[in-house]
């Protein structure tokens, strides 16, 4: 039996290549979700297919409002209505604003930002005569807390945490709820990538001198973690949360 009553649905799955959008990928076919796993690089999703049952592989840019379009027609033409949307795809690029470029800028939003519009668009026109559905955008706790060489980064998940909200408000006389979950450092390539030959050990202890607290459950998360927790919002249990931002972090943003 399902843990989370969703065998049989839907889902949209952006980002699906790597990182917290395979695990969400993974976590909802393992619930018996026929899932459409879209992401930029084909290659990957393809190799996820290949592993798990009931995994629609799909080639789409989020930066593309009609690649987006076609991605959610796709789905519903070959799994059926879209159940729940999760807008996982994300970039980040690091530097002091002072330095840095305005192609870097637009690149963080066309993703971040402009992409959770464009896909959530698409999928809600669909959702919204049949009055029913979910959207999880996958944000960051850097959209609550300041970061510093991590503006850009921490702007637009600010600004996808917000537009997630506003949807929420909208579409929720149609009974479709629009929640967020924020991860705090999770164990993914974009993570790594910023370590250094210490490993993680620095981000769990933080940094004083770049205003970063520590991690108080003292690990880093792992990408299922954060899928746990979207699919928790995903699921019926969560029937009455709607425009609610969670929290993923292992307490380090001290949020009350």
């Amino acid at each position: 039996m399902s843990g989370f009553g969703l065998t049989g649905s839907v889902a949209l799955v952006t980002g699906a290549g790597q990182g917290i959008g395979r695990a969400v990928a993974c976590a909802l076919a393992a619930e018996g979700v026929r899932v459409a796993a879209t992401d930029r690089t084909g290659d990957r999703v393809d190799e996820l297919a290949g592993t798990r049952r009931g995994i629609l592989p799909q080639v789409a840019d989020v930066t593309s409002a009609e690649q987006m379009e076609a991605a959610a027609e796709n789905a519903e033409r070959l799994l059926g209505p879209i159940d729940m949307l999760v807008n996982v795809a994300g970039v980040l690029h690091t530097g002091q604003i002072v330095d840095f470029s305005d192609d870097d800028w637009a690149h963080i939003f066309a993703v971040n930002t402009t992409g959770v519009f464009h896909t959530s668009r698409a999928v809600a026109r669909r959702m919204i005569p049949r009055r029913s559905g979910v959207i999880v955008t996958v944000s960051s706790n850097a959209a609550g807390v300041p970061r510093a060489g991590m503006a850009a980064y921490a702007a637009s998940k600010a600004a996808s945490t917000m537009f997630t909200k506003s949807l929420g408000l909208e579409l929720a006389p149609y009974g479709i709820r629009c929640n967020v979950v924020a991860p705090g450092s999770t164990d993914t390539p974009m993570q790594r990538a910023l370590w250094t030959e210490a490993g993680p050990a620095p981000v769990i202890e933080g940094d004083p001198a770049a205003f970063r607290t520590g991690i108080p459950l003292g690990r880093i998360a792992a990408p299922e973690d954060i899928a746990d927790a979207v699919l928790f919002l995903a699921s019926p249990r969560a029937r009455h949360i709607t425009m609610h931002d969670l929290y993923v972090d292992g307490g380090a943003t001290l949020r009350a």
